[in-house]
């Protein structure tokens, strides 16, 4: 995990997760950086770590006191309603073909006002590059125009996001509003944050207090 990233995690939970809490990663690695070792969750009660395969946590200090757990791809059924006062998830769910269905069970894991923290790669509206800048103003000139469009045809609409990275899959980018009125569907005071370029979008509310997250999202056929 990118430093920044885990930072701002480090950051939102620091805030928002009391010493005490019982926390959920979804994704979650026997690795130092994994989302459960952030120095802020260091006075969780129970901090529990699940993947489709868990692999043996290397021996460290960090890692004694993580509960690593394999589950399905089955919108955490293996896990009970209302367990955890925080979810995070990071890096997962453009990688989930059903990712709506883990969404769905993030909600459902999560006591009513729980914390739920996602991040996912995307794109957002951000500032253009100097390289990108440099060429819009090349593009001025008519041959310098034609030249872009031989070079990278519809260069000009193009936007930055993470190169395609397959664990086992890799099937999604997302937006601030994706983040908002899907990921997030069903919590309440929905904050989101644009980190780095290529952008990781990163979102966090509180569970509404009516079971499930359900929102505007595809029914599986």
């Amino acid at each position: 995990m990118h430093p920044v990233v885990f930072g701002v995690f480090d950051e939102i939970c620091r805030d928002h997760v009391p010493a005490g809490a019982r926390v959920l990663e979804i994704g979650a690695l026997p690795a130092a950086d994994t989302l459960l070792c952030l120095p802020a969750l260091h006075a969780a009660s129970l901090r529990v770590g699940v993947n489709l395969a868990v692999a043996r946590p290397h021996p460290g200090p960090h890692l004694v006191h993580i509960n690593f757990v394999q589950v399905a791809a089955d919108g955490l059924a293996a896990l009970a309603d209302a367990s955890f006062n925080a979810v995070l998830c990071n890096s997962v769910l453009e990688h989930d073909a059903q990712f709506w269905r883990t969404c769905d069970g993030m909600g459902r894991v999560a006591r009513p006002d729980a914390l739920i923290a996602i991040g996912v790669p995307g794109y957002a509206d951000l500032p253009p590059p100097p390289l990108l800048r440099l060429a819009r103003r090349a593009a001025r000139w008519r041959f310098a125009a034609t030249l872009l469009e031989r070079v990278a045809p519809g260069w000009e609409a193009a936007t930055p996001t993470l190169g395609v990275h397959n664990y086992p899959g890799d099937y999604y980018r997302f937006t601030e509003q994706a983040m908002r009125d899907v990921l997030l569907a069903g919590c309440r005071d929905v904050t989101v944050r644009v980190a780095m370029r290529p952008p990781r979008i990163i979102g966090f509310g509180w569970r509404a207090a009516v079971a499930g997250v359900s929102g505007a999202r595809p029914t599986p056929h």
